[in-house]
């Protein structure tokens, strides 16, 4: 496949999604923010050359209007290659809902068969960026792997920084960690944001450790792939609901508490594309300027390793379908697909 333009394509599709609910941002409405994510990007994914499939969405069908597993997205021309799709029109719904940083529009895509399907339930995480990678184990505790970074890295424990979800859930991660005397920069979501910012050395951000959503799990780790750090997850059902609903989509005979390692959740040719929404550690917001709005993104490639920062300028008078009004035209044409 020509992944040089794909990742291009792509990129477009995140941009489109952070424009149109980067205006809906401190309204303190997530359903409303979200559902301008979503269908700016599904209206994006239509010229794509691509017969796309979402593998990680919005949920079931039964549970989104569009984007949901098992969709077909993009143009699907007979010799468009087969492509699964994991994405999140806005991860950080909340974040962008009440104006709080970090909010991102995120797409990864690989060959048909190669991004795990995960079930939507908790995945407990650890994530690193290159020079962590092969020094983590999700089976042994948060010091031990806290530790082994620190000495690959070649630094003391308390020169690293980790990121962990606030959460009760979280109370007794974040007293082991600080009895190690690592660092620790509490976030409120958007654990998608924090895998990423592991491996870019301008953040700050050495590890992600906690428990966050399975998908959020697989698009970071298709993303960590891209640039050479490591990310493995063991999932953990509540219930038995959830116990069952994982089994369903692991396959009968699977072992759903097995360690997933990167491999297992992303794999070969991975392209990764991210839209800042609000801004973070890792990306800038939407900014509004006379004749349209700037976006910062970056675009990934696994096979090449190539990351690159696109700052773009967008005039609302030469693309009208950016803006809320132009977006709200277009979900009216009877011929937009939505699911």
């Amino acid at each position: 496949m020509d992944d040089r333009n794909l990742a291009l394509d792509l990129v477009r599709v995140t941009e489109a999604a952070s424009i149109a609910c980067a205006k809906t941002m401190g309204q303190g409405r997530p359903d409303y923010s979200d559902q301008h994510a979503v269908s700016a990007m599904r209206a994006a994914f239509e010229p794509i050359p691509i017969d796309g499939t979402v593998v990680i969405g919005e949920g079931e069908r039964d549970e989104a209007p569009m984007l949901f597993v098992g969709e077909q997205v993009g143009r699907a021309d007979e010799d468009d290659p087969a492509m699964d799709i994991a994405l999140d029109p806005l991860e950080g719904t909340d974040l962008c809902a009440h104006g709080r940083p970090g909010a991102l529009s995120v797409i990864a895509m690989a060959p048909e068969g190669n991004l795990l399907n995960a079930p939507d339930i908790y995945m407990n995480k650890v994530a690193v960026g290159p020079v962590g990678r092969g020094h983590i184990d999700i089976t042994r505790s948060p010091t031990w792997n806290i530790e082994s970074v620190a000495e690959a890295k070649g630094v003391d424990v308390e020169e690293l920084t980790i990121m962990i979800l606030e959460r009760e859930r979280h109370d007794e991660l974040i007293s082991e960690v600080r009895e190690t005397g690592a660092r620790i920069k509490l976030i409120p979501d958007g654990d998608v944001h924090a895998a990423i910012a592991t491996g870019n050395e301008r953040t700050g951000v050495d590890m992600l450790l906690g428990i966050g959503g399975a998908p959020e799990g697989v698009v970071s780790a298709a993303a960590l792939r891209c640039i050479g750090g490591d990310m493995e997850g063991r999932l953990v059902p509540r219930n038995k609901e959830e116990t069952d609903r994982a089994q369903d989509v692991m396959g009968e005979g699977a072992d759903i508490h097995r360690a997933l390692r990167i491999d297992d959740l992303a794999d070969e040719e991975i392209l990764f594309a991210a839209t800042g929404v609000t801004d973070g550690e890792l990306l800038e917001g939407v900014r509004y300027v006379a004749d349209g709005c700037e976006t910062h993104s970056i675009v990934m490639r696994s096979q090449s390793g190539t990351v690159r920062d696109i700052h773009a300028s967008h005039n609302f008078e030469r693309k009208p379908h950016y803006t809320l009004e132009g977006l709200h035209e277009k979900m009216d044409d009877p011929e937009f697909e939505s699911g």
